[in-house]
């Protein structure tokens, strides 16, 4: 596994919105940077782990997705987001 438990309630609570939030965008686009991170690491490694590669691609995917969804409904939570975590240039 990518983190140990206490490693996702830290990130869960440096970038939830409210004390009871365990899956805004926000939080599921950091957790999946985190896993997307591990295992770009791993496959560095181990170049013909195919099911990885695919479990990578997946996650690609679905991060992507939820940060067109919050560009889309909270533009400047996006922009904070992404700017924090250094995926791309902001707009």
């Amino acid at each position: 596994m990518a983190f140990t438990k206490e490693q996702k309630t830290q990130i869960i609570n440096e970038n939830h919105r409210h004390d009871t939030d365990t899956g805004s965008a926000e939080v599921q686009v950091t957790l999946l940077t985190n896993r997307i991170t591990y295992l770009t690491d791993h496959l560095r490694t181990h170049k013909k782990d195919v099911s990885s590669r695919r479990g990578l691609l997946k996650m690609v995917g679905q991060r992507r997705r939820l940060l067109a969804y919050l560009n889309r409904s909270n533009p400047k939570s996006y922009t904070d987001l992404v700017t924090k975590l250094g995926l791309r240039k902001a707009k």
